[in-house]
């Protein structure tokens, strides 16, 4: 089983931003994007999670192309975005409860994803009342929250994290990969990831 990308190019805002991009990602693995800011990290995510249409080449799960059934797709992965989702009237737990019904998790599986990432004495308080690393370990809880995601993708996950909560999403990343899933990440740091390959998207950049 695995998810591949197969000579793919990106335009965003009629700008060739990369081509060329090849990986294979197996069960149990993680790939780390690289590469300055502009270089198409973010993008790449977004053509991995469907959500754009590559310019060229294809992206493929067991060999299949994965526009062919686009919900089937997006039913095996978690995208995190860099931004917080985040509805300042709800509570953290209500917070995480609407995403989780859209996975299909349940309140357990909330309760306990809060804990895991250190917000189960926060499960009642309004979210507009957390720091800014707090909301980011709430949208990180979504990994663990719901049930299916083998994908996980992610997008500068450590923004506004201490090095505390960079070190638990490491673990929890890892252990991740562990029970067979995959993961691709992009960011500008090191996310203590002992086993993850690199893929420099500079590389593919294309010249203005």
């Amino acid at each position: 089983m695995t998810f591949a990308a197969e000579g793919l190019a990106c335009i965003r805002g009629e700008r060739l931003v990369f081509e060329g991009v090849g990986f294979t990602l197996a069960p149990g693995e993680a790939l780390v994007l690289e590469g300055p800011n502009g270089s198409g990290k973010s993008s790449l995510l977004r053509l991995c999670a469907g959500l754009l249409a590559p310019a060229a080449g294809r992206l493929t799960w067991v060999g299949e192309d994965i526009a062919e059934d686009p919900e089937a797709h997006s039913a095996r992965l978690q995208f995190v975005g860099h931004l917080d989702a985040v509805k300042p009237a709800f509570g953290v737990l209500e917070n995480l409860a609407f995403w989780a019904r859209l996975r299909g998790g349940g309140g357990a599986a909330c309760l306990a994803a809060l804990e895991r990432f250190g917000l189960g004495d926060l499960a009642e308080v309004p979210a507009r009342f957390l720091s800014a690393g707090q909301k980011r370990r709430l949208n990180l809880a979504r990994l663990l929250a719901s049930d299916g995601a083998m994908l996980w993708l992610l997008d500068e996950p450590t923004t506004s994290l201490d090095r505390a909560a960079s070190e638990l999403l490491a673990a929890v990343i890892e252990q991740h990969c562990r029970n067979g899933g995959m993961v691709i990440a992009a960011t500008h740091l090191d996310l203590g990831l002992r086993s993850a390959r690199r893929l420099d998207l500079q590389t593919f950049a294309v010249a203005a």
